[in-house]
């Protein structure tokens, strides 16, 4: 065995290695497209203003649609007076390289969609079609879901903001359909000294069912939660700090329930496919005329046999004597509220990705963000729509990973 040493040649020198930092560029500022939105009920708008002020004010340029605003009451001049230009034309606003929508792509924008460009809307997977997701995937579309935005806590400030919304408005819709003057059963939602409290049964436990309870009980009613998942209602108590009635979904201890309340709130939902309908013909021929149903989950096909998809002009439908409310998106009934959250959310985004050099830059950089791209430069990057259309699936890590 050999004794030698290894020696080192006097010749050679040795320097220690450059570490390669990840380098954040800058590049130009952004050029922000908001169209007037075309869907049924949709009032909302993506950025207020106040948001629109401040993307100006830091070298972005924002190009608004004649009256995009309108539905959540503002005006032009309100944007205008923000730094916004005004545009008549449809289709100078779809030449944006970004533009931020609160109803998802539908076949109308295809013709004004441009190759490459990035759209910041809501995805509503229950409406998606076979046919436009191919169309986006050919024009190279880089897509964010704002439902499904995550912050650095992970949680889903856009979804959390609706459903906090929508979960306060079912209890003042309550209200107004149980007086004498919209056929309701004539019953103060709550309660006055001497007369019981008015009964309200809620099914679904998650952010729309906690803030149904917050209001419900604050106006004195007495309140039930029912839910088919025992931790959700266990998180309900704890964010409540009080004890409620609540029990899993077993169909007699519900119909019980349901024979004698005034409301019944309905928001249980899938995360992708069809609402579960967890409340029969029977169980709602039971109940006591004059009481009302809102059917949260309507947008999903709702979670009660006999709701029925209705819109504001003529919200309600009467079945078995009981009242029905079936109006999708409620937050878009409360849409300056509604907007004044979204764009609490998408404006730092926006001067975010201006920051660090564009939507591929910050999804880099902030991975937790990367759950709300569901194409990116015409790849489908979520799993379950490339599932439900036999589509490929690209994941967005490895795309993100081999970027030059």
């Amino acid at each position: 065995m050999s004794t030698l040493k290894p020696q080192i040649d006097s010749s050679i020198t040795y320097e220690t290695q450059e570490e390669v930092l990840d380098i954040k560029f800058r590049t130009k500022p952004l050029m922000i497209g908001i169209p007037k939105e075309i869907a049924f009920q949709e009032n909302r708008i993506g950025l207020i203003p106040e948001a629109v002020s401040v993307l100006v004010a830091n070298g972005h340029e924002v190009l608004m649609e004649h009256n995009a605003g309108e539905g959540s009451r503002y005006s032009d001049m309100d944007y205008s007076e923000a730094g916004a230009k005004i545009v008549f034309d449809k289709e100078e606003v779809y030449k944006c390289p970004i533009l931020v929508k609160t109803a998802p792509p539908v076949e109308a924008d295809l013709p004004f969609l441009q190759m490459n460009q990035t759209i910041i809307s809501p995805l509503h997977l229950t409406a998606l079609e076979k046919g436009l997701m191919e169309k986006l995937m050919a024009k190279k579309i880089t897509a964010l879901a704002i439902e499904n935005i995550k912050d650095e806590n992970q949680n889903y400030p856009i979804l959390r903001s609706m459903g906090e919304i929508t979960g306060s408005a079912v209890m003042l819709i309550a209200g107004q359909y149980l007086s004498n003057f919209n056929q309701g059963k004539g019953v103060l939602l709550g309660g006055i000294s001497g007369v019981p409290p008015t009964k309200v049964v809620i099914i679904g436990a998650d952010i729309i069912g906690e803030f149904a309870t917050r209001n419900a009980l604050a106006l004195g009613a007495s309140v039930k939660v029912f839910d088919n998942n025992v931790s959700r209602l266990q998180r309900l108590q704890n964010n409540l700090g009080q004890r409620v009635w609540t029990s899993v979904l077993e169909p007699k201890i519900l119909a019980k329930q349901l024979k004698t309340c005034e409301v019944a709130i309905g928001a249980l939902r899938n995360d992708f496919s069809r609402a579960p309908i967890v409340v029969t013909e029977d169980m709602v021929s039971a109940m006591r005329p004059g009481s009302i149903i809102i059917d949260v989950a309507i947008d999903r096909g709702g979670c009660f046999e006999t709701s029925e998809l209705t819109n504001y002009e003529n919200p309600i439908r009467i079945k078995h004597g009981v009242l029905h409310y079936g109006v999708p998106n409620i937050p878009s009934g409360f849409a300056r509220s509604a907007s004044q959250a979204i764009s609490n959310v998408l404006m730092p985004l926006l001067v975010q990705i201006g920051d660090l050099g564009g939507l591929s830059e910050i999804i880099w950089h902030q991975i937790h963000l990367r759950e709300g791209i569901y194409l990116y430069k015409g790849a489908l990057t979520d799993f379950y729509i490339s599932e439900k259309f036999n589509l490929k699936y690209t994941d967005l890590n490895l795309l993100i990973a081999s970027k030059s």
